[in-house]
């Protein structure tokens, strides 16, 4: 194998796995016309097309997707080789790289990296915010936070940033102008600030109380796919919304947003680090597993 082969099917890869020249530039810290470059040489080498381009999208030829499927496994046995190496030094290095959905970056994030990167100073750590499910083995990540139920089978999981609870809130002024629900079915009369997920799919509002659950499809003339929007439109007074908790403390307590519905919003277990039970664990990784599990205590 000529010495530049492995560095041209990486950036392949990492092109196919972003579907962008741009994005696997940043992966690789390379230009974007090295990225090209090394394309370029791989499809002239291979004598057929790999990527179907043009000026908004990129995507892979039948000829790329079959490179991709059999290549995959022998760069993952090639990362794991080289991350072996990385027992013998003294601490942990290379690049972390985690999948989360944006407002788990927003909550979990601040008081554990701060922390994480004062004690490894080799490890460089990228969080990808998706609030959509996606195979963070494929998708070339060493980890992905979800909440449990979302978590694939063959992961492990580990607990991180302990329980949370959702909260349906209000301005003071909404609700003088429109009363307070008293129960979770009162919000059918009411302007409600809906969520929607990636996959299109609006979330139901979930409620429970005594073991009964409630799940309302709220109405709503208003829908946002992000929380933090649906959460500053509901400080304008136009309606109610669902948020964490967490993210609302502080403007309950000013007085700025009051909680309704709270004897049916109880705390359940929160979000999960979850990595492949298969692979080899990074270096990298073993460390931040490490100091997740000693926040908590365990």
């Amino acid at each position: 194998m000529r010495p530049d082969n492995l560095s041209h099917l990486a950036a392949f890869a990492s092109v196919a796995r972003h579907a962008s020249f741009r994005k696997a530039g940043a992966e690789l810290t390379l230009s974007t016309s090295a990225i090209s470059y090394a394309i370029r040489g791989l499809e002239e080498r291979l004598g057929v097309m790999l990527f179907h381009r043009t000026t908004r999208s990129v995507s892979l030829t039948e000829a790329g997707q079959r490179l991709l499927e059999r290549l995959e496994p022998a760069l993952r046995d090639v990362g794991d080789a080289l991350e072996e190496m990385n027992d013998f030094r003294a601490a942990p290095s290379g690049t972390l790289r985690i999948n989360m959905p944006r407002i788990t970056a927003q909550l979990i994030l601040p008081p554990l990296l701060p922390r994480f990167l004062a004690a490894y100073p080799d490890v460089r750590f990228e969080a990808v915010d998706n609030d959509g499910l996606i195979d963070i083995v494929a998708s070339g990540f060493d980890a992905g936070i979800r909440f449990l139920e979302q978590v694939p089978e063959d992961m492990i999981a580990v607990p991180i940033g302990g329980a949370h609870r959702s909260v349906c809130v209000a301005t003071p002024g909404y609700l003088a102008a429109h009363g307070t629900p008293l129960h979770p079915n009162e919000l059918m009369r009411h302007e409600c600030i809906r969520f929607r997920f990636p996959s299109g799919r609006i979330y139901k509002w979930e409620f429970e109380q005594g073991g009964r659950k409630l799940d309302v499809d709220v109405p709503g003339r208003l829908t946002f796919a992000d929380f933090r929007l649906s959460l500053d439109m509901a400080l304008t007074g136009v309606g109610l919304t669902f948020v964490l908790e967490d993210q609302v403390t502080d403007l309950i307590r000013e007085g700025r947003l009051v909680r309704v519905l709270e004897d049916w919003c109880p705390s359940y277990p929160g979000f999960m680090l979850y990595y492949p039970r298969q692979r080899r664990v990074t270096s990298a990784l073993r460390a931040f597993i490490d100091l997740v599990r000693d926040d908590r205590g365990d």
